[in-house]
């Protein structure tokens, strides 16, 4: 064998030994984020145990240790919020079963605390067209009931104060969902116990029920958006932002809690993996690249909005914004939201993606206030939001949990963000 061939076969070789290996230690740090903001440590990252300011700190501290700047003496832009936190107990038991936290059973983040015994009995659906059956039922005593509806009763409920409002003077309520538990935050709490459960799960024969439900509704809960930047080579007063949003729905008792890896760990990952690669030195970006790592979103894109009522620069000088959540999986490809809206930007994405083919599909649709691109848009700054498609169901429940997230597209949607960024 040449001497000379061999030698290059192995510097090939190390080579692209090595480039593997970066890419492989890429995906353990993006593994890792996700791994250690999906632990119980952080609480699902919500309002009971500090969960938020956990993670903000975690991503403060990557922050400064890569570089980035701020706008203001720190990186965190503070506020405060309503919410409706479960910080207790949180028990449900009929004659018959015990019924699992998380598992068989979540809480409706309206719900105020409550416990006790009461008699289980089913909404007659006679009350929505017969009037005697309304009748009697608005003269019942209903504080001693646990009241068992549908979604579908509870649609035809809202069309009737009266009827609602009786409703809700039950001791508890139990409302029958078709498939899957999702749970979700809110910013009041307006109702006694409502307990969430899947149809199937729920024992029709049970007579009685006891529970007990520990609720703090906090009126001004302390939060933070986290902002850094890389200042541009050529044009540092344009700005293209980058977002994601990494709180999730928190604790739901004390034993329960909701990971949130996919949703949106995932998305922080990818963020904060994108502001590592180009506050590298050789990586500057033309224009200079804002990382915004908002908080709140899951109660209602709060720290968005925030920022879009009290921005660190003009909003006018943001050339586009890209909101990333949801990006664990991607075997049916990405979503770009916003598409429709912005023709020549998807078109960009699809010229590089047709290239490159890192995915198997990129599809476009219509603005919606599904995520922290929507306030902006409202501002009228060009923004769109990703989120990979296919893959694992998993999504605000406890299931959503970083040993199972495939991670399927991360690597390529990595690479088909920071293309289109450069060709931008």
């Amino acid at each position: 064998m040449n001497p000379t061939g061999l030698k290059t076969r192995i510097l090939l070789a190390l080579f692209f030994c090595g480039a593997w290996t970066a890419r492989a230690q890429d995906m353990n740090r993006a593994k890792g984020t996700i791994q250690m903001l999906a632990s119980p440590e952080f609480h699902g990252r919500g309002y009971v145990g500090g969960g938020d300011r956990m993670a903000a700190d975690h991503i403060r501290k990557h922050f400064a240790e890569m570089g980035l700047r701020a706008f203001d003496s720190s990186y965190f832009q503070p506020f405060t919020i309503p919410v409706n936190t479960f910080p207790g107990r949180m028990h449900l038991k009929t004659d018959r079963k015990k019924l699992v936290a998380g598992q068989d059973f979540i809480i409706s983040p309206i719900s105020q605390k409550g416990g006790g015994s009461a008699r289980i009995e089913r909404l007659d659906g006679r009350i929505f067209t017969d009037s005697a059956a309304k009748k009697s039922f608005l003269g019942r005593n209903l504080r001693k009931k646990l009241i068992v509806y549908e979604p579908a009763d509870y649609a035809k409920l809202t069309d009737n104060q009266e009827l609602l409002d009786k409703m809700h003077t039950a001791k508890a309520l139990v409302e029958l969902q078709k498939e899957k538990l999702t749970a979700s935050v809110s910013t009041a709490a307006v109702s006694h116990p409502v307990f969430e459960i899947v149809k199937k799960n729920w024992d029709t024969t049970a007579r009685k029920a006891r529970f007990h439900v520990d609720a703090k509704f906090v009126e001004k809960h302390a939060t933070q958006n986290v902002i850094g930047y890389v200042e541009g080579r050529e044009s540092p007063d344009e700005y293209i932002v980058i977002t994601a949003h990494y709180d999730h729905l928190g604790r739901m008792g004390r034993g329960v809690y909701f990971p949130g890896a996919n949703d949106n760990a995932s998305g922080t990952a990818m963020l904060l993996e994108l502001a590592r690669h180009y506050a590298t030195p050789g990586n500057q970006p033309r224009y200079s690249i804002v990382f915004m790592a908002f908080a709140a979103e899951e109660a209602g894109l709060l720290g968005s909005k925030h920022y879009t009522e009290h921005p660190v620069f003009p909003l006018r000088d943001i050339r586009l914004l890209i909101n990333l959540d949801l990006l664990g999986t991607g075997d049916d490809g990405i979503m770009m939201v916003n598409g429709t809206q912005l023709p020549d930007e998807f078109d960009l994405l699809t010229k590089i993606n047709n290239e490159k083919q890192y995915l198997p599909k990129l599809q476009k649709r219509d603005n919606a206030p599904n995520s922290d691109h929507f306030f902006f848009t409202r501002k009228g700054v060009k923004a769109c939001f990703f989120y990979t498609l296919g893959g694992i169901r998993a999504y605000h429940d406890i299931h959503d949990r970083a040993e199972t997230l495939p991670l399927t597209k991360f690597r390529e949607v990595f690479g088909l963000l920071t293309d289109f960024v450069e060709k931008y």
